[in-house]
């Protein structure tokens, strides 16, 4: 299991040059940081950067107050015992928003083939309960089996585990589910 991480820096200034020159500081402060940490270069992108005017409203008046600069970084294949201590890293060297925090399994196709092994097997057992039920034979091999999910992101669920970490920032991975959904037809002899 592996993290992605999402957390920038935010400045702001009366002159957009300044607000702009220190957030560059910052960021690349932050990135050398995580570096040091060991993750790879080609595992940190920006994935946002914008400059905002600022403006103060008074008695229906607008006055420009300055300039925020907004750098967004997306730090992924993050082992997932490392996250908290790279959300302290990056904090600590001047990072100053954490947006997003998600876990992944590394290979999901196969824990997805095995949710689609277990609900085939689970369907044959409902035919089975239903043709006891009605006292017929059933044939064992569905007619027809159609798939109605398709891989989608696992979703985190709350659970006690936290990621192991001797930052001070706890973080709690849950539990990742992968579900398949098929709909099957089986035939009955009397």
């Amino acid at each position: 299991t592996s993290s992605t991480i999402t957390l920038g820096v935010i400045t702001e200034s009366s002159t957009v040059s300044t607000a702009q020159n220190e957030n560059n500081q910052i960021t690349n402060k932050v990135i050398q940081a995580l570096i040091g940490l060991g993750i790879p270069n080609k595992n940190i992108k920006t994935v946002d950067f914008r400059i905002e005017v600022l403006y103060d409203y008074e008695n229906s008046k607008q006055t420009l107050r300055g300039y925020r600069v907004v750098h967004m970084l997306q730090i992924s294949d993050v082992d997932m015992q490392a996250t908290g201590s790279v959300v302290d890293t990056a904090v600590q060297n001047g990072a100053n928003t954490v947006t997003s925090i998600h876990f992944t399994v590394s290979n999901p196709q196969v824990y997805y083939a095995k949710a689609l092994e277990n609900a085939v097997a689970d369907a044959g057992r409902k035919a089975r309960t239903i043709a006891n039920g009605l006292g017929v034979q059933l044939q064992e091999i569905p007619l027809h089996i159609k798939e109605l999910s398709q891989q989608s992101p696992p979703i985190p669920f709350q659970t006690a585990m936290f990621a192991k970490s001797e930052a001070t920032t706890p973080i709690q991975p849950g539990e990742l589910t992968i579900t398949a959904r098929i709909e099957a037809t089986f035939s009955y002899l009397l």
